[in-house]
């Protein structure tokens, strides 16, 4: 079995000359479109596996094609020719001994008519679908029939414009003579899993054998793909752990629990009791912050499970250590919100803050920014402004961060190198506290957050009853209406949340400012306000507190209402246009109201029809109120590229395996990371070196 030294095997000196390899100004057009695709070096070649297989070993007759499935026939032509109907297509019938079918080209050379000449004999290869006229393949392949039909799939890669699979498979074919292929695993890992070499695995996969089961390579079950899928999961945990090692190696301030009598003070002030959540996601933190390394904890919990009382706990703990805490949110009004609970929950202990945001006046930031400087202000809250330049603490020890994900890596660093100090020729660096409202579900907490300790608030605090929510069409709005003037009558407030702040011809959506407007027209003896994210900051506080303090009835917003406002009075959400909203979005608002004591509900009008996901999404909203399950949910239909935020990068988080299929193999790959690490460090090294090459930084996002 190949799987015994590491040392020696990555033999770079074999990479250089090879396509895609010498620098980008002496590149020809090929080696360009390699470099699209992050093919540089012969290793990069052979882990650039198969999207999918063709097979072409076999011909079937016409009779023998199955809807749906992609097929090979040999025919005759027996006519072609250009259409104009409904537009420019060149069209074909074919026929053998069992019968005939059509062939569609929309684009298509003359070399392409040619060869559909009356009378010549074609291998056709495509998809068999059903058509205006019967059954037909839309741009199916040709080639000469009577040739030798190969003896195994044929592979079908991820490819550029201009990249031909052919141009591919030639490439990768040399890769293979070249590359090192030893195995990066020791045989006891191997043997402990039960899989194949390596060298085995990505010859299988690249050149499936005859006897291989085309259904396992196509659900990617076969041994071969189940290796390659340990391989890069286990590269990926084995990064997220050297990160948590060089974490543990940078020195920070210990912030003891010593301040317990002012978290005590905290303790015995609060007009109410901490759940047994609560208490034991405080103790993790406060054990954290007496530790001299950096803290780097995930504090997540649902919506309305108080996640801001822990963190005052934390910041407590901190100042009583005479260390400065700096809370930054990612809007104003979140960021406010905190400030103001914060401020009734610690000022009457004696703790000074500072509030600092974009919206500050000159004067007001000149004694924002002085009293950070100094010390003066011990809890620091705002928003990216913390981040600025002109910015600087006094003794910045703990950074808390609300929802965390809505924060660029850089600013994260950011905030954090602000309180970067050196203590006897030694750097320190502050502990961090990263908040979500959004649950991570368990598969991706294991695979992209494996590098944090995570804390989980799982239960709500007592009084808290379930949200009602309805499903209604937007042809009931006047029943909708009914329900706004019954709650109001009530003496409690309602939130009309819309999702464009304008127009928007492409979608058609009714928008924040109609809809204000029609709602004053409909309701005129109802206070009814207005915030959106266009609105200057002064404007949106003003109307953010009116609406807090009981002076509006009914506020109509955009989602900058999404998390951090917390009025208990406010028992009603209606949410127009629901189908267009994510799920995570519609478990945030729902979760504005259910604050107070009085049954609360959450309206989600549509447009009909629904498509099918728009249908999932909001089956899912009325059959649960759990933010794991929706979250979960919602990994489910967006996947997690989309699900973290970093869809948009270009870059793939897993480009084999699937956080919905194989959780048990990111087990096994948690599982022999201290293995690896401990026993066989060369061996680690050397598997980061063949799958995470320039890719370790990309994952902590």
């Amino acid at each position: 079995m190949a799987g015994t030294s590491a040392t020696g095997r990555r033999k770079r000196g074999s990479d250089k000359g090879f396509a895609g390899t010498t620098e980008p100004a002496g590149t020809s057009l090929l080696e360009r479109k390699f470099r699209r695709l992050g093919l540089l070096h012969p290793s990069d070649f052979i882990v650039h596996l198969p999207l999918r297989y063709e097979d072409e070993t076999r011909i079937q007759t016409i009779a023998e094609l199955i809807p749906g499935m992609p097929g090979q026939i040999e025919a005759e032509v027996m006519h072609s020719e250009v259409q104009f109907r409904p537009r420019r297509q060149l069209h074909a019938v074919v026929r053998d001994d069992s019968g005939q079918i059509a062939l569609r080209w929309l684009h298509f050379y003359p070399s392409q008519q040619k060869q559909l000449a009356t009378g010549q004999r074609l291998r056709v290869r495509g998809e068999l679908r059903h058509g205006f006229g019967g059954y037909e393949m839309v741009h199916p392949k040709l080639s000469a029939a009577g040739g030798v039909l190969p003896q195994a799939l044929t592979p079908v890669y991820p490819t550029t414009d201009g990249l031909s699979q052919a141009s591919l498979r030639k490439a990768i074919d040399q890769a293979l003579m070249q590359a090192d292929l030893s195995d990066t695993l020791p045989d006891a890992l191997l043997q402990r899993y039960g899989l194949i070499p390596f060298a085995d695995a990505i010859r299988v996969l690249h050149h499936p054998p005859a006897r291989v089961s085309y259904s396992e390579l196509l659900e990617r079950e076969h041994p071969a793909w189940l290796r390659i899928k340990f391989d890069e999961l286990l590269a990926q945990q084995l990064s997220l752990a050297e990160a948590r090692a060089a974490r543990r190696k940078q020195r920070a301030p210990v912030l003891s629990a010593r301040g317990g009598n002012l978290m005590q003070a905290l303790h015995d002030s609060l007009p109410f009791a901490l759940t047994a959540a609560q208490e034991r996601v405080v103790g993790e933190i406060s054990a954290d912050l007496a530790r001299p390394f950096p803290m780097h904890r995930l504090l997540q919990g649902d919506v309305g499970s108080g996640k801001t009382i822990v963190a005052a706990f934390a910041a407590v703990q901190a100042i009583a250590c005479g260390s400065q805490v700096a809370i930054m949110a990612p809007t104003e009004i979140l960021a406010e919100q905190h400030y103001q609970k914060l401020g009734a929950w610690l000022q009457p202990l004696g703790i000074e803050l500072a509030w600092l945001a974009g919206s500050l006046g000159a004067k007001a930031r000149k004694s924002a920014l002085q009293a950070t400087e100094t010390g003066q202000a011990q809890l620091i809250v705002g928003t990216q402004a913390l981040i600025q330049e002109k910015v600087d603490f006094h003794n910045l020890g703990l950074v808390i961060l609300d929802e965390q994900h809505r924060f660029g890596v850089g600013q994260r660093l950011e905030l954090s190198r602000k309180g970067e100090s050196a203590v006897a020729g030694r750097s320190l660096i502050p502990h961090q506290l990263n908040m979500s409202a959004t649950p991570i579900p368990r598969t991706l907490a294991m695979t992209f957050f494996a590098d944090l300790d995570v804390s989980v608030i799982d239960e709500l605090p007592p009084g808290r009853k379930p949200v009602l929510t309805k499903l209604i069409s937007d042809a009931r709005r006047e029943q909708v209406l009914g329900s706004v003037m019954a709650e109001v009558r009530k003496g409690r407030q309602a939130y009309w949340v819309c999702p464009l702040v304008e127009e928007s011809e492409a979608l058609q959506l009714q928008t924040a400012i109609d809809t204000h407007a029609m709602l004053v027209q409909a309701l005129p003896d109802m206070r009814i306000g207005l915030v959106h994210g266009k609105l200057a900051t002064a404007a949106k506080q003003e109307v953010m507190q009116a609406f807090r303090s009981g002076n509006i009835d009914l506020l109509v917003a955009t989602t900058v209402i999404e998390v951090g406002v917390d009025v208990p009075n406010a028992s009603l959400m209606i949410i127009e246009h629901a189908e267009r909203f994510g799920l995570a979005q519609l478990h945030q608002l729902r979760g504005r109201v259910g604050r107070g004591s009085a049954e609360s509900i959450c309206v989600l009008m549509y447009q009909a029809p629904l498509s099918g996901i728009a249908r999932q999404r909001l089956r899912a909203m009325y059959e649960t109120g759990d933010g794991f399950e929706i979250a979960q949910r919602d990994l489910d239909q967006r996947g997690p590229g989309e699900f973290l935020g970093v869809r948009q990068s270009g870059q793939e988080l897993l480009r084999f395996a699937s956080l919905e299929t194989d959780a048990r193999i990111v087990e096994q790959a948690q599982e022999a990371v201290p293995i690896l690490r401990d026993q066989y460090p060369e061996h680690a090294r050397a598997h980061l070196d063949r799958w995470m090459r320039n890719r370790e930084d990309y994952l902590r996002t």
